[in-house]
């Protein structure tokens, strides 16, 4: 299945699964109708940033839309010719999911980013506490996170909430390569 195509399903479905329009999707977003609606029907390859901000209006992980189909039978394996891959058309930094479609509190994604890239994710607070933690391959990069620049280099780890804008950069003149290891725990109602 094409990737634009699996993200359109999965984000018709967890659009669904929230009850939302695509004018309240909108809204919440800052993403536009018309946009979420190419999205919707596979006919946009929308950036890492609009994904994001997307997935945080839905309460999910930007991970979480590159799964396989909603309601097929989850593998608890995840074959490498299986991940999906998927390149950000803005920066050109491509992520594969690595992680199974069987339910799991953990997701893993790989990252190959290119030298002089730059992502920002405008993120702020969501419906679901989502932790991160990105370990370097090889390379280096500049991660800020809020106000708090941090350069990584080949071996280090950064552990992060993803409650607060963050930028990633290779200033490099080479790729860099990373593990991101995302957990999401729901808040709990009040009592």
């Amino acid at each position: 299945m094409d990737i634009n195509q699996r993200i359109a399903e999965r984000m018709r479905a967890a659009r669904d699964a929230a009850g939302l329009s695509l004018a309240a999707l909108a809204e919440r977003s800052g993403v536009s109708r018309s946009n979420i609606s190419l999205i919707e029907r596979g006919e946009s390859s929308a950036t890492a940033t609009v994904l994001d901000k997307l997935s945080a209006a839905l309460g999910i992980t930007v991970a979480s839309l590159f799964e396989g189909p909603p309601g097929a039978a989850p593998s608890p394996v995840a074959r490498a010719a299986d991940q999906p891959v998927w390149t950000d058309p803005a920066s050109g930094y491509v992520r594969r999911n690595l992680s199974p479609a069987a339910w799991s509190p953990i997701q893993l994604v790989e990252v190959s980013f290119p030298p002089g890239a730059r992502v920002a994710y405008e993120t702020s607070a969501r419906a679901v506490d989502v932790d991160q933690q990105v370990w370097i391959i090889e390379g280096a990069m500049e991660v800020t996170v809020g106000a708090t620049r941090w350069q990584l280099a080949t071996g280090d780890c950064l552990a992060m909430r993803l409650d607060q804008p963050i930028t990633f950069h290779n200033p490099n003149t080479t790729a860099a390569r990373y593990l991101v290891a995302l957990t999401t725990q729901t808040h709990k109602p009040p009592k």
